[in-house]
């Protein structure tokens, strides 16, 4: 979500949680302090983690249920031993992570540093990626993990709708790549892939060219989910036709009863 002040504004996200009614909703690139909105949602607890330059990344969760727990960014002995700062800044301090803890599982939402144009911030990607598995791995030793969010990368070619013109550039770059292929590895699996294999489901679209119009898109928006959690999974989508971003949502359903 880029920034939710815009979005609140136009009414797009009180209409999306009018219709839809999740029972936790995660945000990213939320750019704002929790004191800096004001949102009408009596049926919700609020968590935020802001970051400490105003207006910039964040992260928030909305749930109906009050959290067992709840875990600001990645834990520090994970985040120092990948040394998660650069000449861009200190990753630990914008709000990129934000858990909660629930009976059956936890639920991470992450906003995941972008590699740059120029590629300068592929040796962040590359520590990133591995530090923020490393923590999805230690919750999942306690109980099944889900984590969602903004994850900068197209995994697959079918992730993308021009892949050949993208090799190699941000976001399509083999070592973005393979950092999502790693929690794949770990027994982590993309929701969204367990039922649809065919391309074409995009969740962010440039500005240009009226790329959204024509979904000339990528899939950079995540739901990934712990294995044991599969069998009561009912469906992983995305929702193209929700605006009031460059990106869209995208939602998982569990069988919980």
């Amino acid at each position: 979500m880029n920034g939710i002040r815009a979005v609140l504004k136009k009414g797009d996200f009180q209409r999306f949680m009018a219709e839809h009614k999740p029972d936790i909703i995660c945000l990213q690139e939320t750019k704002a302090e929790r004191g800096q909105v004001e949102i009408d949602l009596p049926d919700y607890e609020e968590y935020w983690n802001s970051a400490l330059k105003k207006g910039y990344s964040g992260t928030a969760i909305f749930s109906k249920e009050a959290p067992v727990s709840v875990i600001e960014g990645i834990p520090a002995d994970i985040a120092k031993r990948y040394n998660l700062t650069d000449s861009y800044g200190d990753t630990t301090k914008e709000g990129r992570v934000l858990t909660l803890e629930f009976e059956g599982f936890y639920v991470s939402t992450v906003y995941t540093p972008n590699a740059k144009d120029d590629l300068s911030r592929i040796p962040m990607r590359q520590a990133w990626d591995p530090a923020y598995l490393e923590f999805m791995k230690r919750l999942q030793e306690e109980k099944p993990v889900i984590f969602c969010g903004d994850l900068n990368v197209a995994h697959t070619e079918l992730d993308l709708a021009r892949p050949k013109e993208n090799e190699g550039k941000k976001g399509f770059t083999q070592e973005e790549r393979d950092g999502l292929s790693a929690y794949v590895r770990a027994g982590i699996v993309d929701t969204f892939r367990l039922r649809e294999k065919d391309n074409g489901h995009y969740t962010w679209w440039s500005h240009w060219g009226a790329a959204r119009e024509r979904n000339v898109g990528w899939r950079i928006d995540y739901v990934f989910a712990s294995e044991s959690l599969v069998p009561i999974i009912k469906y992983a989508r995305i929702h193209p036709e929700v605006m009031g971003s460059d990106h869209c949502p995208v939602s998982l359903e569990l069988a919980l009863q």
